[in-house]
């Protein structure tokens, strides 16, 4: 991808000279014919100066990385031993294999992938970490405290004789909001926190099974997550879980929403996943509630997270009809396209976060928001990102947009997409579960990946040979 995602103004130039193909992407070229007049004394040659590649923002350590890393990844003979032995690293209870415990396989594990996914071990780590991609343009970034902690099977099955759980349960909940608040304090104004509910413990996925109300215990601590995340001027979403989890969760964002998104900006963001037949609806249900009853809508759109785990008939048969759920859904957002059950109300304040690695999703979408910026019409505020460590074309690309809307168009900084990245943060051995599954997420991605190493290694012959 060489050219610009979406095209600045340039008044009276139309908004889209064209779209080109390139790699499995679709993207919007700037390029616009200019009429030239050369005097009689004028060079009859003209070499333009070489636009930068987008990967010219990474680092040579991050590149060389990257390179092997997504070499390692598309390759079937070396994932299928890899991802069994991650898992068991991750879950193993043995001293030996315990990256916090066992110096050689903590130094092995950082050196290969933890550095290049994860944001550090404590604060000085994180900070660090954060500075530099802050650094290279990105205008904010999701931090997620990556420790899933897991009780003891005697304690998660303890009950006292009232039908109340163990003490040991109830502290799991108070280590969750202490790992927040810690998250939290890492945070800058515009950042978000993202918040695992299963994370809680028992109490938290019991009552999702159960269908029931925010467990008081939860309850209080969710409330004191959303008012530090305001106070601060941070935002907060609620990451998704499985399908089993998934709706009653729904309703407790949603409950949350009501209590707390007051304002014109929501605070709090609920995870749609675009790959579940019912997204679309969920997302028409969502915007409905928040113009009946009058308060802010945030959601954070992803493609889905659990593939491997779910009901295969509540997903979209192909591939196709995900991308064109997800594009759909978008759309609905940034077009403010008001359900059937809401026309006579107004579309809600709202905000949309992109979460993707799709290049043609982020194209269009941003194209939309764009063309109805420039003709005076209505949308939602959009922002976009990807994993840290990965995608990192589209993230470059994403910025090189950012930074060039910023220099040509007259429009606000804040109407223009701003591009994040997710951090997550913990010891190695905390993170271990977030590097398997994005093994098993890489695993998938073969022609993505292929694309992407082809981009990372002509950069690398770019920067050694010029």
């Amino acid at each position: 991808m060489t050219a610009r995602l979406v095209a600045c103004r340039q008044a009276p130039m139309p908004f889209c000279r064209s779209l080109r193909l390139q790699g499995a992407a679709r993207y919007v070229s700037t390029t616009a014919a200019k009429t030239q007049t050369l005097s009689p004394t004028a060079p009859r040659t003209f070499t333009p100066t070489p636009k930068k590649s987008p990967l010219s923002r990474l680092s040579t350590k991050a590149l060389v990385r990257s390179i092997f890393l997504t070499q390692f990844m598309s390759t079937p003979l070396l994932m299928k031993p890899a991802l069994p032995l991650l898992h068991f690293i991750a879950n193993t209870k043995f001293a030996l294999f315990n990256p916090d415990k066992n110096p050689l396989l903590n130094r092995l594990l950082r050196w290969t992938i933890y550095d290049h996914f994860c944001a550090g071990e404590n604060i000085p780590q994180v900070s660090k970490t954060v500075s530099e991609v802050k650094r290279m343009g990105y205008q904010g970034v999701i931090l997620n405290y990556a420790k899933e902690i897991v009780l003891d099977k005697k304690a998660a099955a303890a009950e006292t004789k009232a039908g109340e759980y163990a003490p040991e349960v109830y502290q799991m909940v108070d280590q969750w909001k202490k790992g927040n608040l810690e998250t939290l304090h890492m945070m800058a104004p515009g950042d978000f926190l993202a918040v695992k509910i299963t994370g809680a413990g028992p109490i938290s996925v019991d009552a999702l099974k159960a269908k029931a109300p925010i467990p008081e215990v939860l309850s209080k601590a969710l409330d004191e997550l959303c008012e530090e995340t305001n106070k601060q001027g941070s935002r907060l979403w609620i990451d998704a879980e499985q399908q089993a989890l998934q709706p009653q969760l729904d309703e407790w964002t949603i409950d949350l929403m009501r209590k707390h998104n007051r304002q014109s900006k929501p605070l709090i963001y609920n995870t749609i996943q675009g790959y579940l037949k019912g997204s679309k609806a969920n997302s028409e249900r969502h915007i409905s509630l928040a113009a009946k009853e009058g308060w802010s809508l945030g959601v954070k759109l992803v493609r889905g997270a659990y593939i491997e785990n779910e009901v295969r008939s509540l997903i979209h048969d192909t591939k196709q009809d995900t991308d064109n759920n997800f594009d759909d859904i978008a759309d609905m957002f940034i077009s403010q396209r008001l359900p059937e059950d809401a026309k006579e109300c107004q579309f809600p304040p709202s905000a949309l976060f992109l979460a993707t690695h799709n290049a043609a999703s982020s194209a269009t979408a941003i194209s939309t928001h764009r063309r109805r910026i420039l003709d005076g019409q209505a949308t939602t505020e959009l922002e976009c990102g990807q994993l840290f460590g990965m995608a990192d074309e589209l993230s470059c690309e994403l910025l090189d947009n950012y930074d060039t809307c910023v220099a040509d168009s007259g429009l606000k900084r804040d109407a223009i997409p701003k591009p994040f990245k997710y951090l997550p943060w913990g010891s190695v051995s905390e993170c271990m579960g977030y590097l398997h599954r994005r093994a098993v997420e890489n695993k998938g991605a073969v022609a993505e990946s292929a694309h992407m190493l082809g981009s990372l290694k002509s950069e690398l012959r770019r920067r050694v040979f010029g």
